[in-house]
């Protein structure tokens, strides 16, 4: 194969959007246009998905403190990251339209050690790493049930909502936002709107990954001819 083809048909697009694109010359596909843009989008989020929080964490260790920061509330985050993270391994989804939830998961689980560091509990945050590796490696592995992975992710937007609240709670008891990054914030709430368009486009359509099972069926059933290699 073409080493471009091989390329754009593995990262980019179905090879059947290649020969709409380059061999009938069909740029105005309107599907494998969004397709291009979901997968390019997708390996955009997941690129800044390495840098998404570092702010966040540059901020703890350069005030050496994590005040304002509630630990409940990054827990639940890391929650929703995990089931996330397990449910698309378990049904090997492409890592295009999961991955930053790796790289967000390496990056909540240093945060969440910070927290319990800078408030004179090392140990702890050693012992909340320590078992929150080794609940992972469960997870991911085959002795937990399918179901179980299933709940963890159709639990995602309830974890994700509460652990909003609690840190909004705690911003307003505390009547600042203490060392809350803004800059973390606005990168995940735009990375999140565009996860939302790549999920809607990607071919692994879910039920618990949109949360809207008749209007996807409604959309794959129309492109199911596009995605068949």
């Amino acid at each position: 194969m073409d080493p471009f083809k091989d390329i754009l048909v593995n990262y980019l697009m179905p090879e059947k959007c290649y020969d709409e694109f380059f061999l009938q010359f069909n740029l105005l596909h309107v599907d494998c246009l969004k397709i291009v843009i979901s997968k390019g989008l997708g390996i955009g989020i997941i690129l800044g998905s390495v840098l998404v929080k570092l702010p966040q964490i540059l901020k703890l260790i350069g005030a050496r403190s994590a005040e304002g920061l509630s630990f409940n509330s990054v827990l639940l985050e890391l929650f929703a990251i995990t089931g996330t993270m397990a449910y698309s391994i378990a049904n090997s989804f492409p890592f295009s339209s999961w991955g930053e939830a790796l790289f967000l998961m390496i990056q909540t689980v240093t945060i969440g050690f910070l927290i319990q560091h800078y408030g004179g509990n090392t140990i702890k945050g050693l012992g909340f790493l320590a078992v929150y590796f080794g609940l992972l490696a469960v997870i991911l592995s085959p002795v937990t049930p399918m179901s179980v992975v299933t709940t963890m992710q159709a639990s995602n937007m309830p974890a994700i909502i509460f652990g909003r609240l609690i840190q909004a709670g705690t911003n307003y008891r505390n009547g600042h936002t203490g060392q809350l990054s803004a800059i973390s914030v606005f990168l995940l709430f735009a990375g999140s709107l565009a996860r939302i368009f790549t999920t809607v486009v990607c071919y692994c359509y879910d039920r618990f990954i949109l949360m809207d099972r008749d209007r996807i069926q409604t959309k794959k059933s129309r492109k199911n001819t596009l995605y068949k290699d």
